[in-house]
C-alpha cells in the first residue's frame, strides 16, 4: 500500500522527459514508500506490515554481469517502475496509486523506526544534495559546498553543519554537481586542480554546453538494491534524516513551478494515502 513519494525527482523526469513519451495510459511515480498488504507463498524477506520502498527500477535479466554482481541498475534490459514493457509484455505503473504489485528483490526494507515521509527522499535518482552533505558528515568527511546562491550559506553552515561554503580557484580534487537545472561549468572547472575530477549527477533536459572540450560520463543513475539497502541501514543507524515538507496531491503544479525556479529549501513529498481516503 503506498503512503507517500518523493516529489523532487519525480516532478522533473516527467517535466523533462515523460512529457515526450508515447506509452500510454501512463502512470508516474518512482520514489514510493508504503507498507506490505500481502505477499506471495514463496515471499520469505518481507511479511504484511513491514514498512517498504521501491526505487526506479522493478525488473532486470538476472543474467548478465550486472545483474550478477548485485549491480542491477547497469543491467541494458532493466525495467523502468513506471512506462517500462514488464516481462509480460504489460506497462509498469508508478506510485501514483493506492498500491503496487512488486517483485521481493527490488524492494527496499525501511526499519521500524524510520517515518515513511522520512525514506522517501533516499530512493530517488542521485542529485540529493542536502542528504549526500548528511552522508559525508556522518563518515567524518570535511565538507565544502558550492552553491549558485549566496542565500544557502546560512542553512549550510548552521543547519547542515559543512566546514565551508565557499571555494578558491584551483584548489579542489572533485566536484559533485547535483545542479539539474541549466547552468554554466566552465566556473567549475577553475575551482579544480590539474586533473580534477568534476562528477555531474544532475538530470538535465539539454546538454550542458563546455566551452572547451567535451565532457563524457558513462555510468548510471540510479544505485543496486544492495548498495540501495546499506544506504537505508546506515542512515538509520546514524540518524540521518532529509529534510522534507509534506504536501498534498493538489499542490504540485505549485511545487513544480517552485522547482523550476530554484526556490526550494527541502525535499517535497506527497502525501498519497490522506489523497486516496474515501470522502463522505
Amino acid at each position: 500500500q503506498v503512503s507517500s513519494l518523493q516529489a523532487q525527482e519525480t516532478a522533473n523526469f516527467i517535466h523533462f522527459h515523460i512529457l515526450s513519451s508515447n506509452v500510454y495510459p501512463l502512470v508516474p511515480g518512482h520514489e514510493i514508500v508504503g507498507q506490505v498488504t500481502e505477499v506471495g507463498s514463496k515471499v520469505e524477506k518481507f511479511k504484511v506490515g513491514d514498512k517498504v520502498g521501491v526505487g526506479c527500477m522493478v525488473g532486470f535479466c538476472h543474467s548478465c554481469d550486472s545483474c550478477t554482481n548485485n549491480l542491477e541498475n547497469y543491467c541494458p534490459k532493466l525495467i523502468a517502475t513506471y512506462g517500462g514493457k514488464y516481462y509480460d509484455g504489460t506497462v509498469t505503473y508508478g506510485g501514483f496509486s493506492n498500491t503496487m504489485v512488486v517483485d521481493d528483490h527490488f524492494i527496499i526494507r525501511i526499519p521500524h523506526n524510520q517515518p515513511l515521509d522520512a525514506a522517501a527522499p533516499f530512493f530517488p535518482l542521485k542529485s540529493q544534495c542536502h542528504l549526500a552533505i548528511k552522508f559525508d558528515k556522518a563518515m567524518r568527511a570535511k565538507v565544502t559546498v558550492i552553491s549558485t546562491s549566496i542565500n544557502k550559506k546560512k542553512a549550510a553552515l548552521e543547519n547542515l553543519g559543512v566546514d565551508s561554503f565557499f571555494a578558491v580557484n584551483g584548489t579542489l580534487d572533485g566536484i559533485i554537481d547535483t545542479i539539474y537545472a541549466q547552468h554554466p561549468l566552465l566556473p567549475l572547472l577553475g575551482l579544480l586542480k590539474t586533473h580534477g575530477k568534476l562528477v555531474l549527477f544532475g538530470a538535465l533536459e539539454k546538454p550542458l554546453e563546455l566551452p572547451t572540450f567535451p565532457l563524457l560520463q558513462e555510468g548510471s543513475l540510479i544505485r543496486g538494491i544492495r548498495e540501495t539497502q546499506e544506504m537505508i541501514d546506515y542512515a538509520v543507524k546514524q540518524s540521518i534524516k532529509p529534510d522534507i515538507e509534506i504536501i498534498p496531491i493538489d499542490y504540485v503544479n505549485t511545487a513544480i513551478e517552485l522547482l523550476l525556479k530554484a526556490d526550494v529549501k527541502c525535499r517535497f513529498v506527497i502525501d498519497i494515502s490522506n489523497m486516496l481516503k474515501p470522502t463522505s
